[in-house]
């Protein structure tokens, strides 16, 4: 499931990720931390976790930048409905809810049916057969699955991009109804209450000190749980896939993808995690891990070789399925990023890494020094842009640096704020009259030369030409035959990928960096749509 960004003043990144509630600029001392927690542990959180590719590739969580409403969120418990759904409009809720969350569903019949065969086949091959799970395909660049009772199973098609073969799929799939069939979630709610319950006795009857001991303690035990419950589910779908015919290295091949995924994407913005390091207190094994025990688990039931791949007639179904980011969401082309259904472009600065995540625009730097978030919120009723700079939505502000300019024929207005070791510039621009987008720029050190970087951010949003837009098509996946003589290099100068292109061709092929090209195999490349 999706893991939502933490609110807090350890977490800036928490803070840069929301649109609806207001801005604190106190939450900016760990802002580099906070980039950090996107690191392997979450990456590698379950088959379908939430593994953000490069940003390049665009493989990054993806949504509409629309307009939001500017009052604070508030927590409060919905009403009681006046009898308990039934089963059966409880589950289809709860199938809509998961579809919208994934920028709705991805129609394409061919990959759809593909995929269903493949559920059929693990159905039949059940220690208990039964009806088959059944498919739908969501809308998002990102990279997750999940199984949902009684028989939904959800798969992205930023993971159907980075799989490689059927069986890699299948080891995907098994391993998400393997979570239900052995009842994860539910054991993992009652252990989450049980550490609760301890903890909060703990802070009572004991010290403060004693109380965060025991806590601390709490989440290494669900932790370790958590953790078990994977590796247990890698070993369940394993199994599954080898007795309906799958090759069961499968999974390893995958989970292997996934932690190169994250090293390619660490890289870009320029973090020094590993991906190799196991985090104690991460919810999940670290993707290593993982891949050691699916050999391990693999070669108990035969040696390398075995089972089906079905590689050339999965690549046969997701020839032409869109790649990245969707024209109506945003795309991102390297620093640019262009939004055709609401009418604006923007430039990040030189060396900027942007990622086009839920509600916002957000970029980081090659070292990590300076971010940026775009987004946009409802133009309050009769507030200038000096009222709204000034009212709560950011704390930290230096009221007298609050000035009036124009942007690209915009009224606009920019201020400064700071936080400890963290500057921050601001800027709210009035795209329409309904409209206001928020520009916040945050730094270490508030140089010339970084106000100049903020400056040029700022001048580069505009609103976007019908030739800027015609320009911009999206990508997808087309699948190419070497021919003898072809290289790496020669089917990756054919990528649409602004940067890394042999790096980002070898990642979506499972292919390693001295790994040649077979005459008359196929691969994935990623191309522009005509």
């Amino acid at each position: 499931m999706l893991r939502s960004m933490a609110l807090s003043g350890r977490d800036l990144a928490g803070s840069l990720s929301r649109v609806t509630e207001p801005l604190t600029v106190k939450e900016g001392a760990a802002f580099r931390q906070g980039w950090a927690k996107l690191r392997s542990d979450e990456i590698a959180r379950r088959f379908g976790v939430f593994c953000v590719l490069a940003a390049a590739l665009a493989l990054a969580a993806c949504a509409s930048i629309e307009p939001q409403g500017d009052q604070s969120f508030k927590m409060e418990a919905p009403p009681l409905p006046p009898h308990p759904p039934a089963p059966e409009n409880k589950a289809l809720a709860e199938h809509n809810r998961m579809v919208a969350l994934f920028d709705g569903e991805y129609k394409d019949p061919a990959a759809e049916r593909y995929l269903n065969e493949i559920l059929a086949k693990l159905a039949k091959a059940d220690d208990k057969p039964s009806e088959p799970y059944k498919v739908t395909i969501l809308n998002s660049p990102i990279v997750n699955a999940f199984a949902l009772p009684p028989r939904d199973l959800f798969i992205t098609r930023g993971l159907l991009a980075l799989a490689n073969d059927a069986s890699e799929v299948a080891a995907v799939m098994a391993h998400e109804i393997a979570h239900l069939t052995a009842r994860h979630a539910v054991q993992r709610e009652e252990e989450e209450k049980r550490a609760a319950v301890i903890s909060q006795a703990a802070t009572v009857i004991q010290n403060k000190q004693k109380g965060a001991e025991i806590e601390a303690t709490a989440r290494r035990t669900i932790a370790t749980f958590s953790r078990q419950q994977e590796l247990d589910a890698d070993q369940i779908g394993i199994k599954a896939i080898a007795r309906a015919g799958f090759d069961p290295y499968g999974a390893s091949r995958f989970l292997s993808a996934l932690g190169r995924s994250a090293a390619m994407r660490t890289s870009l913005i320029g973090q020094n995690a590993s991906a190799d390091k196991p985090d104690i207190l991460a919810t999940h094994p670290s993707t290593p891990e993982r891949v050691t025990q699916a050999i391990a688990v693999a070669r108990q039931i035969g040696a390398p070789g075995i089972g089906v791949t079905d590689r050339d007639s999965y690549l046969a179904a997701i020839d032409g399925m869109i790649f990245g980011d969707g024209p109506s969401e945003g795309v991102v082309r390297g620093r640019s990023f262009l939004q055709a259904r609401l009418g604006f472009a923007f430039v990040a600065p030189e060396g900027f890494a942007l990622e086009n995540a839920s509600k916002a625009l957000l970029g980081v730097s090659g070292d990590g020094n300076e971010a940026l978030r775009l987004d946009s919120v409802k133009a309050p009723p009769g507030m200038s842009l000096e009222a709204y700079m000034a009212s709560d939505w950011i704390d930290g502000l230096m009221q007298s640096s609050i000035e009036s300019v124009d942007v690209n024929g915009m009224p606009a207005v920019i201020a400064s704020a700071r936080a400890g070791d963290w500057n921050f510039r601001l800027a709210v621009i009035r795209f329409d009259p309904t409209q206001i987008y928020r520009l916040i720029f945050a730094m270490r050190a508030q140089t010339d030369a970084n106000e100049k970087r903020f400056r040029g951010a700022l001048n580069s949003f505009h609103r976007a030409s019908p030739e800027e837009i015609r320009e911009v098509r999206p990508m997808r996946i087309s699948i190419v035959t070497a021919t003898p003589g072809q290289t790496p290099g020669d089917l990756a100068d054919k990528m649409a990928t602004p940067d890394r292109k042999l790096e980002f061709f070898l990642l979506i092929n499972g292919l390693e960096a001295d790994a040649t090209v077979a005459p008359g195999e196929r691969y994935k490349i990623v191309v522009e749509q005509e």
